[in-house]
Parts: structure tokens; sequence; C-alpha cells
């Protein structure tokens, strides 16, 4: 009975052992979000001097911040913000519908053409932007792809390799047998595809779509490289234009705009994080 008791008070020190681990390593990842958000709301000269420091009556701007992060410059932050949204929201759905068919085709066929092209979307994942980005650029500009309605084709492409992987172990997991019985009902392959194989596909297309969401909506590289920065800027381009004379930066004004940019992932991401696990999950059932 002692022996028991002592093994329930060492298991439960160890619990709280790393329970308070885990804490202190979630409270400096979230050190910089935290710094974001103090400096947003302090005068930029405390910025510098005091980053770290909570606002007080001295340095406290309120909302000036923000509003002269929006107003800086000839370039509107409005615009900056739709044109976000536009790549956002198209290279999203882009990814989302041609990859599902894709994965749907690959698991289904599983032929040897099909396996190169998974295990080519399986590569793409681990090779770095920085090798392709300046044949990219030319690229995108020879073929018109530099401008913010054609550039989700560009993220289609980046994006193939993550969403493919997913959506072909999750497809694998759903038996074939449902599929056969919409083909004796008179489905073609299309019509299987929209009305039974996507429905099922829900846990991994949301999943797909809040990682691919938070990816296209912080992307800095990919917008500055391809687009006309002078005619279409993205809130990442718009933030780093925020220059005074000389290369001075407000970055009051810089982390106010931060802040704005974060805060609509951060809650989109917390609303559908049980779908991410969800998907993630499903979609690691067969590889």
């Amino acid at each position: 009975m002692a022996d028991k008791d002592h093994a329930l008070v060492a298991d439960r020190r160890r619990k709280t052992a790393l329970s308070i681990f885990l804490g202190i390593v979630c409270f400096v990842w979230c050190l910089p979000v935290v710094s974001v958000v103090i400096n947003s709301f302090k005068d930029n000269t405390y910025v510098k001097t005091d980053t770290f420091a909570l606002p007080n009556s001295e340095t406290f701007v309120g909302l000036q911040n923000f509003i002269t992060g929006m107003t800086f410059g000839n370039y509107p932050f409005i615009k900056s913000a739709l044109y976000s949204v536009l790549i956002t929201v198209v290279s999203t759905f882009l990814i989302l519908m041609f990859c599902s068919m894709a994965a749907w085709f690959i698991a289904r066929v599983n032929n040897k053409v099909c396996k190169v092209i998974y295990y080519l979307c399986i590569f793409s994942m681990v090779v770095p932007f920085q090798m392709v980005m300046f044949t990219l650029s030319k690229t995108a500009d020879t073929l018109k792809l530099n401008t913010p309605w054609t550039i989700p084709i560009v993220y289609l492409g980046f994006g193939a390799g993550l969403a493919i992987f997913m959506f072909v172990g999750f497809v694998k997991s759903i038996p074939l047998e449902i599929e056969e019985a919409a083909a004796i009902d008179g489905c073609g392959p299309i019509r299987t595809f929209f009305t039974v194989v996507l429905p099922m596909l829900r846990p991994t297309l949301i999943s797909v779509g809040i990682l691919e969401i938070m990816w296209v909506w912080n992307d800095y590289l990919l917008p500055y490289l391809v687009l006309d920065v002078n005619e279409y800027r993205t809130i990442p381009i718009h933030i780093q234009y925020l220059k005074g004379s000389y290369g001075t930066v407000d970055l009051g004004a810089t982390m106010a705009l931060i802040l704005l940019a974060i805060i609509p992932v951060i809650v989109f991401y917390l609303i559908c994080q049980k779908y991410i696990i969800k998907g993630v999950a499903a979609g690691a059932v067969k590889g």
C-alpha cells in the first residue's frame, strides 16, 4: 500500500513538473505576440527604449499607431487588405479543389505514374523556396502571373505538396465499396467525386484550408517577388513600406499593423483548431 501511494505521489510530481515546464515554454513562445500587443499602444520612441515595459500615462498613445499605420504613405491600407483577402481566398479555394481531385485520382488509380507524381509532391515539401524564387519570379513575369488575380496559380503549385499528401492519406481510408455503389447507381467519376467523396473529405478540407489560409495570409516573400509592389501590395508588403525619410521606421505603427494582421489568423485558428487535429489524424490513417 505504501509503495502504491509513493508511486502516485511520484507520478503527481512528474505531472506537476511537466505542467510547469510546458507553461514556461508556452509563455516564451507567446512572448513575441505579447510584445507586439504591448508596443502597438506605445509611442514610437518608447518602443525602441522600453520594448518590454507596459504602457503608462507617458508612453500610451491609444489608437494613434493604428491610424498612422493605415494612413502612412500614398498607398491605402484598405487596398492592401482587400488584395490580401482576394489572394488568400482564391488561392485556398484552388488548392482545396484541385488537390482533392488530384489526390483522389492518385489514390484510386495508383499506377506507376501516379506514384511518381505523389512522391514528387512529397519532395516539393522539402525543397527550400529560396532555391526556386529567382526562376519563379522570371517565369511569373513571362506568363503574366504577376497580378492578384493570377498569383493564386503560383500558390497552387507551392501548396499542392502538403495538400495532396494529406488528402491521399484520407482518401485511402475511404472504403472503395462506397464509390462502387455510386457507380452502380449510375454516377460517373465527376459526380461520384462531388456527391460522394468530397463530402467525406470535409475534416481534411477544413484542416488543409486553415493551414493554407495562415500560410498565404502571412506570406511576404512570394508576393514581393511576383507582384508589382508599386501597384499591388498585400498586408505584409504594406508593413514593410512603413519607412520615413532616411530609412527611419515607425515601429509603433509597424507593431499596430502587425497586430491587425495576426488577429484574424489567431481568431480563425482558435475557432477551427479542433478540425486541424481531426484532419491531420484522418490524413495519417494510411500513407
